[in-house]
């Protein structure tokens, strides 16, 4: 037995507690059954988003011609080098994060699955560990759903979509979450002809008026098939066939290549935790208190595996949380989270933070819209934007930010405004007081803040 101070379970998130304990002195374990960086760095956040760039581009490519920029929109593309480039970068960024655990002596390595052999004991690979304080960062992972012949065939999720180096002709993706969106608008855009084949709606987590406007711009390129449910996945000569039905109707399509994004689903359930009186919910999302401390004293979760938020940056928000509260204050209080925000990197680009309209109705809340499309401003003018707005909600009594949506060009850099003021318990009145710059996009912040204005008389 191998006794700590400190033992992570995750090098993603984890890291937030990893490198700051080390530089106290603390000994800490680190244990990781995957690639060093976690979901973000090796199959998430930057693979995807350095994927989606060149994609934003080609987009500007092919629209170049509106601006009366002749050019030929057929380009190119050689996606095998575009993938490993995307593959090589992250890989070494990965490699340097266990090669910089390796040259400190404070930390501990360790390349292999986590099992819980008691709520204090744990096995990494051939060593039992055990530490006063455990702290699990484990994520999630991409949810496969039993579509009779799926597991037959070799379809990818967002994990092999991101390492993929052939570029199909045609693919079909199952799911219609910011995952499918994102990849979708990617592989799209590079060239493939893409199908959603989605349960119920695109986005549907999303402000409702953001989602049907997202579908109103997104189906100009790409093909959505609403209400589909597939019922019987085949893969023969390099094609994938897949049956399902929508609206009470049989359909056939077939593509070569089938990317499945139905969800995700937490990795506490490879942890062995009913060896344990660490408690998991009816999904399998590890539950914490209002400390992020689970059902066992001094082992903490935080992360994806808690089933909060899916994001990086609230991962990052609840590790330096933990750390602060368990090694810096003398005095713990419990996590506080400010305006979550959060962006879907498509095209149109989305970002959202606070409260939707829809769930305005269902609280019964007293607010006003201000509503303003980026054609009505100098600099969607000068976009020759045919589509997009931004979308704020304001109590109509205090006056207060309740929730900001905006859908268009830069809404994950345009959404940091309101983040701010919301942050501050900002206003309406504190909208209408700045001075924004023209001609900016920005500008259309304050147009919809002067109509939320104009809808207050």
């Amino acid at each position: 037995m191998k006794t700590y101070d400190v033992i992570v379970i995750g090098s993603g998130g984890g890291g937030k507690i990893t490198t700051p304990a080390a530089k106290r002195g603390l000994k800490i374990a680190v244990i990781e059954k995957a690639a060093p960086g976690g979901t973000c760095l090796n199959r998430g956040c930057l693979p995807s988003k350095m994927l989606i760039h060149p994609a934003d581009v080609a987009v500007a490519i092919r629209e170049a011609a509106k601006f009366d920029l002749q050019n030929n929109p057929h380009f190119n593309v050689d996606f095998k080098n575009l993938i490993t480039r995307i593959s090589n970068t992250v890989d070494a960024d990965s490699a340097k994060i266990s090669a910089g655990y390796g040259r400190n002596p404070n930390i501990d390595y360790y390349a292999a699955e986590a099992r819980f052999v008691s709520d204090k004991i744990i096995r990494a690979g051939e060593a039992e560990l055990t530490a006063d304080k455990i702290f699990i960062a484990v994520g999630t992972r991409p949810q496969v759903p039993d579509f009779p012949g799926l597991q037959e065939t070799p379809f990818m999720t967002s994990a092999e979509a991101l390492r993929n180096t052939r570029l199909p002709k045609k693919m079909i993706i199952v799911g219609g979450g910011y995952i499918a969106a994102e990849l979708g608008h990617a592989y799209g855009a590079l060239g493939a002809e893409v199908h959603f084949l989605v349960r119920q709606k695109m986005l549907r987590h999303e402000d409702s008026q953001i989602a049907e406007e997202f579908v109103k711009i997104f189906s100009r390129r790409h093909q959505i098939h609403l209400k589909a449910l597939p019922s019987l996945v085949e893969h023969r000569d390099g094609q994938f066939r897949v049956s399902y039905t929508q609206h009470g109707t049989s359909k056939i399509i077939t593509a070569d290549a089938l990317l499945i994004a139905t969800g995700l689903t937490s990795n506490a359930d490879t942890l062995d935790l009913h060896k344990t009186a660490i408690a998991v919910d009816e999904k399998g999302f590890i539950r914490v208190d209002d400390t992020l401390q689970t059902t066992v004293p001094g082992v903490y979760a935080f992360g994806d595996c808690i089933g909060r938020h899916f994001f990086r940056h609230t991962v990052n928000f609840e590790g330096e949380y933990l750390f602060q509260n368990i090694f810096g204050s003398p005095a713990p209080a419990p996590i506080r989270y400010p305006p979550v925000p959060h962006a879907i990197f498509t095209h149109p680009q989305i970002a959202g933070v606070g409260k939707t309209e829809d769930d305005l109705k269902a609280e019964g809340v007293d607010y006003i819209v201000g509503l303003n499309a980026y054609e009505n401003s100098a600099m969607g003018m000068a976009l020759l934007s045919d589509g997009g707005f931004v979308k704020i909600l304001i109590e109509r009594k205090s006056g207060r930010i309740l929730g900001a949506h905006i859908i268009g060009d830069e809404a994950s850099d345009m959404i940091h405004m309101l983040i701010a003021l919301m942050c501050k318990n900002g206003t309406l009145d504190d909208l209408l007081s700045m001075i924004y710059i023209h001609p900016a996009l920005p500008e259309i912040v304050r147009n919809a803040a002067r109509k939320a204005q104009a809808a207050m008389v």
